[in-house]
Order: C-alpha cells, then structure tokens, then sequence
C-alpha cells in the first residue's frame, strides 16, 4: 500500500545547485531552500523532489555520488539536510531525495578499493572482466587506467562504473548471477543507504536510472524487477509512509516491483513528447524549427499518439500506483523552447487535470525561457533547463545576493519573468499555475487516483476530452471554433478563453480549455 499522502501529493522539482544561493558563493543550497520552503506551499505544492545533494566530484551533476552518506559541502552538512526536512515537514511538504543506484562517482571509496589489484571486500561491488585484454562485449567499459587486471563496465559516462546486481542470465565467468554475494551485497548497500536518510527524515526517493540495475536483463526486465522487490518490500513494511518514484517509464515493470510513482518521460516521439515536444531541430539539438506536438496551435496533430502510448498503460496499473506526468525535468528541454506562454498553459491545464501525482519544474511556473548555454558538470544539451532560478529583477535576479562567479549565468534580460513582479500580477503564469493546483485540489475527482476515460479523440481532431469521475475535461489547442457533444447537463468550474454551452453542446474556440461539472 503507498504512502497515504501521495493521495493528494503535488510535486516540486528543485535543482539545488541553481535554486537560491544563500551565502553568496554562486551555488545554491540547503539554506537557500529552506528560506523558500515558504514559497513552494504558497504554489499549493506539498511535496519536493530535490535532485542529487551527496558528495561528488561533479562530473555529472551530482549523478555521479562519492558518498551516500555525506551531503556536498557546496550544499551544506548532513545536519543542514535534517534541518531541512524538520523545516518543510512544519509546513506540511515532504521531501524525496535523489537515489542514484546504478553507478557510483569513479571516486567513490567502493571502487577505489574495487579497482585494487588486492582481492577484498568491494572487488565484486562493480562489474570487472578477468583481464585489461577482455572487453565487456555488448556493454561499455573501461580498460587500463588502474593496476587491476580487468576491464570495468560503466553505467553512463566515463565517471561513472556499473554497481554489480549481477546478470540475468551469466555466460562468462566475471558475471555474476543476480543472486550471487556480490550482487546481493550490492542490494544491501543500497538498502542501507535509503534506511539511513530515512531514519534522518527523508519522505522516499526518486530513483536515478531505476531499471538500469541487472545486466542483459529478461525482455520485461525481470532480473531488476527481483531486485528492487528485494529491497523496497522490506522497506515499505519498516517505512509505510516512505514513497519511491523511479525514472523508468515503464509502469508496468516500475509499479509491479515496488515503486509508488514512474515518471511519464520525454522519449523523443513517444506519447508525452507528442504532446509537448514533438521537434524538428538544427543538427546539434540545440535550437527548435518547428514543433509538430499537440499543443503547439498551428501544428494540426490530434493526442492520438499520446492515448495509443498512454491508455494501456493506464489502464494496466490504474491500481498499483501513479504514472506521473511533469513540466519539465532537469535532462529536458523547458516547455518554453518550443511553445508560447499561451501553448504552456494549455499543456499545464492537461497535466493538472491528469492522472498521477503532478510535478512541476522550477521555474516553469514563471514560464522561464530555454536558454542554450555551455555545459557545466556534464549537463551539455540539458544545461538551459538547469539555470538559476529568477525571484526578482534585482541583483543577480535573486538568485544569489554575492559577488561570486554563478553556477550558470542568469537570464539578465529586463523582460526575464521572475517571482516577485508575477506575484503581484493576477495575470501571471506564476497565478495561472497556482489557480491550476488550486483547482485540482479542490475537486477530488481531478485527483491523483482519481478515474481517467477517453471522452473525445479522433484521427485529425484537435479536440481531445476525458472524463475524471464525473467531471469532464474539454479541450481545442488549435486555431478553428470546433463543438463538441455532451452526454448530460454540465457547467463550467474553469474555463481558458471563451468555450461555452449551447443546449447539449459545447463550443470550443481556438485556444480554448474547460473543466465542466455534472448538474
């Protein structure tokens, strides 16, 4: 059984390193959040994910951890963390921490002594060939940059060597069945590490790479799947009130060994990316010519792309947790590369009238801008959405109030948005999206388990509509008045633009949204 709170949880997604800078060395960190722990209820959100805090030596933002147990002394102390939960929980907001189980950082003291070529306790804790002259055919590895005589796998870049769970199916020697010592050593330490934050005030973990765990895995990821039941059983008998969301995005593997929550990922042309992200971009990925998704206005599509990737999936695990839909992330693109402030807040009214636990990304609730800028720790294509947050339209927007080089630069245009002017426009996106959350929290059948069906969705219509319990949601993100037939009396409890009822059928402008009730 989940967490009772995922009932009505609403996600915010902090990027610590650009999030507020509290002692002006141009890093944000643990202090900076805890002073605007005040702003993310004023959202209406009750809940934090907070990407990696633990010490690392940076080569992919923190995604690369040295120690599980020690927080980055550029955020602060482990005392700090706990303050930190102690602060958030005095407002009613949870906080996920961010488990990257697959790899550690190449300097991590697990693999400094794995890579000895003394046999000891953590020799098996990563995957090693028997010798520098053997590759690990099908897989990416390392060979020659220590004494051991063996090649290493790695999980993602070069910094970051494949934690050992063992291979579903082993055929060579140096691989270990999933059950082995080592592997099930693997699993004990990676246990161990989410009891102890846990213990320390920790609400659960978004999980890096969740399936990324057993090597060769079976077709439905069966090895990984074994694995985390291991692990998150238990947990979830000691902590009933921990949640675990994993970046899988598969939530008939993900929701069937464990987690509470799987993301609905951007995956270039899968069912999300229709929606929001369906580009066409210069050869480097950096810079958006056209956007083919739902919402942008003069695309023409239609959501079927989307319900024919999403329905069954639904359907499938409606019951065993929440397929969860966000903004943005910290790997993508911000809504804003490739839609109008209008087109967002079309997609942010379908994200909050969905499924699932919604999280929001920071900033996207100002509608700040993509921008394209070099990379920094290993961010390369990602590194426009992780740029500091905008408060005001001072110093540094109010990112950080030192003189210290930033992080990454600010959006130093007059126009950037930012928190305080939108504040005090009734207007603002910063308003529309708090108005959104209000809404969903004020109708329970908008809720995060709440039932989702099919309503209206036709080859070539951009009309797309779904019931949520009883209450229907409508929608035209396109340029042509377009009608729609209802099957009962309803009336309108949200509206954007100007859709209306006319006897037993509803007019649906261009650009137009509704929320309608039963009466």
């Amino acid at each position: 059984m989940s967490a009772s709170w995922l009932k009505d949880a609403v996600f915010y997604e902090i990027y610590p390193q650009t999030f507020r800078d509290s002692d002006g060395d141009g890093i944000g960190d643990l202090q900076g959040i805890i002073e605007k722990l005040p702003y993310v209820k004023s959202l209406g959100c009750n809940a934090i994910w907070m990407n990696p805090c633990f010490d690392s030596p940076f080569k992919d933002g923190g995604y690369d951890v040295r120690d599980y147990y020690k927080v980055a002394p550029r955020y602060g102390t482990n005392e700090d963390l706990v303050r930190l939960f102690d602060e958030a929980h005095k407002l009613g907001i949870k906080i996920l921490l961010d488990l990257v189980p697959g790899h550690t950082s190449e300097e991590n003291a697990w693999f400094v002594q794995s890579r000895e070529p003394q046999k000891n306790e953590y020799s098996s804790r990563y995957i090693w060939t028997t010798s520098t002259f053997e590759g690990a055919q099908g897989l990416p590895f390392i060979a020659g940059e220590y004494d051991r005589n063996g090649c290493y796998v790695l999980n993602y870049f070069k910094c970051q060597p494949a934690l050992n769970y063992g291979f579903y199916e082993p055929k060579q020697v140096w691989q270990d069945a999933i059950d082995a010592p080592a592997p099930m050593a693997t699993r004990q330490a990676m246990a161990d590490v989410i009891r102890f934050w846990l213990d320390k005030g920790a609400d659960g973990f978004r999980v890096d790479m969740a399936d990324s765990l057993v090597k060769f895995d079976g077709p439905n990821k069966e090895g990984t799947q074994q694995v985390w039941r291991s692990i998150l059983m238990p947990i979830h008998e000691e902590y009933p009130e921990a949640a675990f969301v994993s970046e899988w995005n598969k939530p008939t593997q993900a929701l069937n060994c464990g987690f509470d929550m799987d993301f609905f990922l951007e995956w270039r042309g899968n069912g999300y990316s229709t929606m929001m992200r369906d580009f066409d971009e210069t050869p480097d990925g950096e810079v958006i010519t056209a956007n083919g998704g739902y919402f942008a206005k003069n695309s023409g599509s239609d959501a079927i792309r989307f319900l024919n990737d999403y329905v069954d999936k639904y359907e499938e695990t409606k019951d065993k947790g929440l397929y969860c839909f966000i903004t943005c992330n910290h790997d993508m693109l911000r809504p804003t590369a490739g839609l109008t402030e209008d087109e967002c807040r079309m997609a942010y009214a379908w994200i909050y009238t969905m499924p699932g636990a919604p999280f929001l990304y920071f900033g996207d609730e100002l509608g700040m801008i993509h921008r394209v800028l070099p990379t920094k720790e290993g961010s390369y294509r990602r590194t426009g959405a992780r740029a500091p947050m905008q408060w005001h339209s001072g110093k540094n927007k109010g990112f950080s109030d030192g003189d210290a080089k930033l992080y990454l630069p600010v959006d130093d245009r007059d126009c950037a948005p930012n928190v305080a002017d939108q504040e005090a426009d009734p207007d603002s996106m910063l308003n529309f999206v708090k108005g959104l959350i209000a809404l969903r929290k004020a109708y329970p059948e908008l809720g995060n388990y709440s039932p989702f069906s099919v309503y209206s969705a036709e080859p070539g219509s951009r009309i797309f509509a779904y019931k949520r319990g009883t209450m229907l949601v409508a929608m035209n993100p396109g340029t042509e008045r377009l009608e729609l037939a209802l099957d009962g009396a309803y009336e309108a409890v949200y509206t954007i633009g100007q859709p209306a009822i006319q006897d037993t059928t509803l007019i649906l402008p261009e650009q137009s949204f509704v929320v309608l009730k039963t009466v």
